[in-house]
């Protein structure tokens, strides 16, 4: 069986998505997801009602927002995340987005499946839960696809 890496990412907005403290950050979501889709080994992100993912509410408090993506493997999220213009949007991230101590969790998934909002949130509990492990785990602690050779870890860039 093959594996593509599926990421999801958490946050909790500062003030409402709509609050004019946010502008920037609503106003380069069009263009940092056009990024995402033409990169090379893009597969699937999560859509709301827009081009993005801030109408879905994944949580009773309707300040927090997600994000969940499908990659070929950690080569590909990496260079999107780390070299190109979404890499300046992070780095802004305490602009907008309060400080958490999980927010990101990244997990192998067979070729063509398509991760739910609910197995996202379960995978951030479990590494807030148990630390990285096999099931789900981060850049800095990555674990291999049932099916690959290990891999080197990925620091942080944009800390």
């Amino acid at each position: 069986m093959s594996y593509n890496l599926a990421q999801i990412n958490i946050g909790r907005f500062r003030l409402p998505v709509e609050h004019p403290a946010n502008a920037d950050f609503v106003a380069n979501l069009d263009r940092i997801n056009a990024l995402a889709d033409s990169q090379p080994g893009f597969i699937w992100r999560l859509k709301g009602e827009g081009n993005n993912a801030t109408d879905i509410k994944p949580y009773d408090d309707p300040n927090m927002a997600i994000n969940m993506s499908v990659w070929r493997d950690m080569d590909a999220l990496a260079g999107f995340v780390y070299r190109t213009a979404h890499r300046e949007i992070m780095r802004r991230r305490r602009e907008w987005f309060e400080e958490m101590d999980v927010y990101l969790a990244l997990w192998w998934v067979p070729v063509g499946h398509t991760p739910t909002i609910e197995e996202g949130k379960a995978k951030v509990g479990l590494l807030a839960r148990l630390g990285p492990t096999p099931e789900a785990f981060t850049f800095k602690q990555p674990f291999t696809a049932p099916d690959a050779t290990p891999i080197a870890p990925v620091l942080d860039e944009c800390a």
